[in-house]
């Protein structure tokens, strides 16, 4: 009995390590769970409110708190079995643990900055106010790389590289790599000038006169900006391009201009002067037509089968929609006006004139009578 005891403590002291372990994963496993159930209600909570940071905070948290968690508690367990085995691959547990670290930070700050814009851009549309996709989305993306470097030149130096050497050598191959990537350096430097001085932002209807480019702006990235043009196609156009061509962007018109020209009858030359000003005071009261922009009413020429006289002026509405329908009840306000005073919109016509039959026939005769 005597001679078990040694070899029962012996057995003993070789198990406590496996209790250990199990013990470190079991309260690993339990701390997760409660932290996991204990952000899901946070996140519940806050996000009934309307402010963008609680719930954005909490919701970025969620996954990297739990990931954490397990890399604490693993790097734990594999470092009593480091202690147990003393094996030279436990030595970088530490450092492995850091770097892991780092990089859960790292998505925790991804996700916070994702975050953020996306409720920035929900909530303020639910508030009735403007949202600016345009910035809000160029800042998420310069948060989100300067995250990504820093967190990878901090992984650099906890692995034992210098930082410095790492930096000198970027600044040796900079020149190489810009020759080689000219073509997406310049797209980069190009959606960072779209960025900086605004010409179209997503969700403007752009133009170009130089290109065959139209349609709705669906995203800016660093190198592509995709339109979607109006027969639904995705056009996919290098930023590099918007440097070299002229842009329209119909989106900001203040006003969208009616500018026809309408012809009567020569017959109707005495009624044209009462039509050209019933139709300007028409104009003039309609409650689409913006009357402190340009408004002519005016007989333009003499055509060829009609007297033409031309209106000009500018709608309230810039929808494209809208502004047909108001254009189109112009138009047939005008008819109704013409109408009225029992004229006619004239419609090309030919006149023939021939001498008449009893002049020539006594010609004839006289001629005979010779």
């Amino acid at each position: 009995m005597k001679e078990l005891l040694p070899a029962l403590d012996n057995l003993t002291a070789e198990g406590l390590w496996y209790i250990q372990i199990f013990v470190i994963v079991f309260v690993t496993l339990i701390a997760s769970f409660v932290a996991r159930q204990l952000l899901n209600k946070l996140y519940e909570r806050f996000n009934q409110s309307d402010k963008v940071w609680d719930d954005s905070v909490i919701d970025a948290m969620r996954k990297p708190v739990q990931m954490m968690i397990w890399i604490v508690g693993i790097a734990f367990a594999v470092h009593i079995i480091g202690l147990k085995t003393e094996a030279p691959i436990f030595i970088a547990v530490d450092t492995l643990r850091e770097v892991a670290m780092i990089t859960v930070l790292a998505w925790f700050l991804w996700r916070l900055v994702n975050n953020v814009r996306v409720n920035y851009e929900e909530k303020s549309a639910l508030k009735g106010q403007k949202v600016d996709v345009t910035t809000a989305d160029a800042v998420s993306k310069l948060l989100r790389a300067s995250i990504i470097i820093t967190s990878f030149l901090v992984a650099l130096q906890t692995l034992g590289f210098s930082v410095s050497g790492v930096l000198a050598f970027g600044g040796i191959g900079g020149i190489a790599i810009g020759f080689a990537a000219k073509d997406l350096l310049a797209n980069f430097f190009g959606g960072l000038m779209i960025y900086m001085d605004r010409p179209f932002e997503v969700g403007d209807w752009v133009r170009s006169p130089d290109r065959d480019i139209e349609g709705t702006v669906e995203h800016i990235g660093w190198r592509l900006t995709c339109i979607r043009t109006f027969d639904k196609r995705p056009l996919y156009i290098p930023n590099a391009t918007f440097t070299s061509i002229a842009v329209q962007n119909p989106s900001r018109m203040t006003n969208r201009r009616i500018y026809e020209t309408i012809g009567l009858r020569y017959d109707d030359l005495d009624k044209l002067k009462p039509i050209l000003e019933d139709v300007h005071e028409m104009l003039s009261s309609h409650p689409e037509i913006d009357t402190s922009k340009t408004l002519m009413v005016n007989f333009n020429e003499f055509a060829a089968s009609s007297l033409d006289f031309f209106i000009y002026t500018f709608t309230k509405t810039v929808k494209w929609d809208e502004y047909h329908q108001i254009k189109q009840d112009i138009l047939f306000k005008i008819a109704d006006i013409i109408a009225r005073h029992g004229a006619e919109v004239a419609f090309p016509t030919s006149t023939v004139h021939i001498p008449e039959p009893m002049q020539f026939t006594q010609q004839v005769d006289h001629e005979s009578s010779k």
